[in-house]
């Protein structure tokens, strides 16, 4: 590399630099409550948001990015679903919470309801699981504590604990699948007395 290379890497280097303090680091602290909110360990958002960071720096430009807030939280919402994905164990609410996400300026009161509504289902779901399953569950997917630790702390294998939130979110998706059906069994029934009532 020439003298010329170089200065022209560093001046680079210090421009982008500018340009991540400027533009990106402001939200850092916004992405960490949203990545906290979809149920993201404080462990796995300090990697993602390095991994993030990471990303940016490496462009070879960043002229292309109109909407600097747009552009990392679509970087960190395409570093999350692809953990997800690649992951055995999912948290049920992690994907559509992500999928779904909207710009937190905008979030109607209608959808914040919801989600509430949506939280306290699946918190009574994961009530009625047995004991060790139910505690188990909490620890992984609430808490955000790593299978190592689960198992330290309730004197169990990694391998049982991941069988066991295994089970859970497997009996937590076919408990969330039934309500839904008798929901919308209820709202057919509902909708044909009303129809029979004309």
């Amino acid at each position: 590399m020439t003298q010329g290379e170089v200065i022209n890497a560093l001046a680079r280097r210090r421009m982008l630099a500018a340009w991540m303090a400027r533009e990106i680091v402001p939200h850092e602290a916004g992405m960490r409550a949203w990545l906290a909110r979809a149920r993201v360990s404080a462990e796995d958002i300090d990697e993602l948001m390095q991994e993030a960071y990471c990303q940016i720096v490496s462009l070879p430009s960043v002229d292309h990015i109109t909407a600097p807030r747009a552009y990392f939280m679509a970087s960190l919402r395409h570093m999350m679903l692809r953990r997800i994905k690649r992951a055995q164990v999912v948290a049920l609410d992690a994907i559509g919470e992500i999928e779904n996400w909207r710009d937190e300026s905008m979030v109607s009161p209608e959808d914040e309801a919801g989600s509430r509504i949506t939280c306290q289902r699946v918190m009574a779901i994961i009530a009625g699981l047995p004991e060790r399953c139910r505690r188990v569950v909490e620890l992984r997917k609430i808490e955000g504590w790593s299978q190592k630790d689960i198992a330290a702390h309730l004197g169990m294998s990694e391998k049982a604990v991941e069988k066991q939130v295994w089970v859970g979110v497997r009996a937590i998706r076919a408990a969330w699948a039934s309500a839904e059906a008798q929901s919308a069994q209820r709202m057919d029934q509902a909708e044909r007395g009303m129809g029979a009532g004309r």
